[in-house]
């Protein structure tokens, strides 16, 4: 198997079904990584080796989504210098915006790229955006991905045309 270049972790077994959509596209893009489960307050000393040794493993972008206080993104982001890409989970007692945010709110000097609650799947997309900067070949697999959204877009016009709104289904 290929060496992952980018890193998906989570803080806990509960937002696997959010961060799972970062899998699938990453999957769908050929980008090898890796998944984990790493609680910034549960296991600080995981969290720590994982981020001060992403970098000499490998890893060119990370992925971290977190719910409630939301503190992995940012605690992986201040010890490392890769791009951390910041997904809010959405908790039961605010629907994600505590974890938006605690995300989007990095002190000066730490920044954490975020997406919109949930959105595991635009993180996986803008992490290999950052990466086709320097791959040509994930450059073409990302422009006939955005061609094909746009086709999507095209045909589902057509049918509206076709069929009018009413009967739209």
């Amino acid at each position: 198997m290929t060496n992952p270049i980018v890193g998906i972790v989570m803080g806990s077994d509960s937002d696997l079904p959010v961060m799972e959509q970062a899998a699938h596209q990453l999957e769908s893009f050929d980008i090898p990584f890796e998944i984990r489960i790493i609680s910034a307050h549960r296991a600080p000393r995981e969290a720590f080796d994982f981020a001060t040794s992403a970098l000499g493993r490998g890893l060119k972008v990370v992925i971290a989504g977190a719910g409630g206080a939301a503190h992995l993104p940012g605690v992986i982001a201040g010890l490392t210098i890769l791009p951390v890409i910041g997904v809010p989970i959405e908790s039961s007692s605010l629907n994600g915006v505590d974890s938006l945010y605690s995300i989007v709110q990095m002190p000066s000097g730490v920044p954490v790229a975020t997406v919109a609650v949930n959105a595991a799947k635009n993180a996986a997309i803008l992490a290999a955006e950052i990466l086709a900067t320097s791959d040509n070949d994930l450059r073409q697999r990302l422009l006939d991905f955005k061609e094909k959204l746009e086709l999507d877009v095209k045909g589902k016009d057509a049918k509206l045309q076709r069929l009018g709104w009413k009967d739209y289904k």
